[in-house]
């Protein structure tokens, strides 16, 4: 099993965290990660950071609400996108590449892209008025045990169920489902998409694959309600399932590239976002 298929049945949204601090060399070698470039596949480059509550004042962290959904964490990671095209999708692309780093430090963490106080974060981070705070997500040891809150929040969002391959991947057309055996090198790719963390667990990606090239193309399904503070918080959702696509196919030792390509069949429902396509394969 490749090293990032085993991050990614490992992290799940931990929302009760142990009351102790992460250990320094931990805190120290993620903050050099969570402070180097990053850029998306569309070339956006959001910028990340920490924020340690343990070096705040406690009247400034108080602000830093996550009206009662997280327990007893004290280091946040938050960051800010310029607007552009797809740039929340560059923002989930690129945190969620921290997020599984977090989780092979033995960190918990969880995506929260509603349920914080974005004006006291966006003062902790000086957001300016061209950038965008799509999300943040906690992170910590996890508590040994859920809290009553986490326990109904898994319950309400389904965080436990994923929809079948046949609603999610096709097959030269929508009408056609495709089949792990017809994946065939790509299906521990695809199945990671499946497993990734999405808002409420709707999933919304949905992907087609050309019969004749390895060409994978990406759309969204979009629900209504999902727009927070000028972020359409599905393009956060297939950020992270077009990050597990690629990480896992470049561990597996399979080159391709991201690209706008004008022939992918338009589906009125869904949004075309982005293919993917093998070379040198």
């Amino acid at each position: 099993m490749p090293e990032i298929t085993s991050l990614i049945k490992k992290r799940v949204s931990c929302r009760t965290y142990a009351d102790k601090p992460v250990e320094e060399k931990i805190l120290q070698e993620f903050n050099c990660l969570v402070a180097a470039q990053h850029a998306g596949p569309f070339g956006n480059k959001p910028k990340y950071q920490l924020i340690n509550l343990d070096m705040t004042e406690p009247g400034e962290w108080k602000k830093l609400g996550t009206y009662g959904v997280i327990k007893n964490a004290r280091l946040f990671l938050a960051g800010t996108i310029k607007k552009g095209n797809k740039a929340v999708v560059d923002y989930g692309y690129c945190m969620e590449s921290l997020i599984l780093q977090a989780t092979a430090f033995g960190l918990g963490t969880c995506w929260m892209a509603g349920t914080f106080s974005a004006s006291g974060f966006a003062r902790a981070i000086q957001l300016q008025e061209d950038e965008l705070l799509p999300a943040i997500s906690p992170v910590g040891y996890r508590a040994d045990r859920q809290s009553f809150a986490e326990k109904i929040f898994r319950l309400s969002a389904g965080s436990d169920h994923r929809k079948p391959w046949p609603d999610l991947f096709f097959a030269g057309n929508f009408s056609t489902p495709l089949t792990q055996a017809q994946a065939g090198k790509y299906s521990e790719a695809l199945e990671n998409i499946r497993l990734a963390p999405s808002a409420s667990n709707k999933q919304p990606w949905r992907i087609l694959r050309e019969t004749t090239t390895n060409a994978f193309h990406f759309y969204l399904e979009r629900a209504f309600g999902y727009k927070l503070r000028e972020v359409h918080i599905q393009d956060i959702d297939m950020g992270i399932a077009m990050n597990h696509f690629a990480l896992t196919a470049q561990e597996m030792g399979i080159r391709g590239k991201w690209k706008i390509n004008e022939n992918a069949p338009p589906k009125s429902s869904l949004d075309y976002i982005i293919s993917w396509q093998e070379v040198g394969g």
